[in-house]
């Protein structure tokens, strides 16, 4: 395994890849168990964040491995087909798997997802189109909706961002 710190327009973030693609991306700087830094291996998954994260980039092109059940992967899955802008409720992705009755189980995939932004979780919210449950907090699930220009409920509205441009933590490319 190897990873990379950002720090991004939503915070620190770890991007950890493995022999078959990126594994997972992490809030917040995480030094991974037996990983090593390295900067090569995830450059490609850092500058498509970048880009995406400044309204350069809607779609990303990287082999991805996140680990999961069966069920999990096809939710991922699903949510990889959520376009740019658009957002899907947990319900409306249950019964795309021909799950009728799944929502919870849906949002339970969803909370596991590894790979959060790539794989847009963000993208789920409730039926009546609430926000629910983000692992970088719900200002950032807005942020990233807004960013994307999908719709929000009005309690909901993105947070601003000075920050600026996304920039490396412990690399430049």
């Amino acid at each position: 395994m190897k990873y990379l710190f950002i720090d991004g327009r939503v915070g620190p973030l770890t991007i950890v890849s493995g022999a078959q693609g990126l594994e997972s991306i992490c809030y917040g700087h995480h030094e991974p168990e037996g990983a090593v830094w390295d900067l090569g291996a995830n450059a490609a998954a850092a500058r498509q964040l970048d880009e995406y994260l400044c309204g350069n980039r809607q779609n990303f092109d990287l082999p991805l491995a996140p680990k999961g059940t069966l069920f999990q992967r096809s939710v991922w899955d699903q949510l990889v087909e959520i376009p740019y802008g658009e957002t899907r409720s947990y319900g409306e992705i249950a019964r795309a798997l021909g799950k009728m009755g799944a929502a919870r189980a849906v949002g339970m995939a969803n909370n596991r997802n590894p790979i959060p932004i790539i794989i847009p979780c963000h993208r789920v919210i409730g039926a009546n189109g609430s926000l629910t449950g983000y692992a970088g907090g719900l200002d950032v699930k807005a942020q990233l909706l807004a960013l994307e220009g999908a719709l929000l409920t009005k309690e909901h509205t993105a947070t601003s961002n000075t920050r600026g441009r996304s920039t490396f933590a412990h690399a430049t490319l």
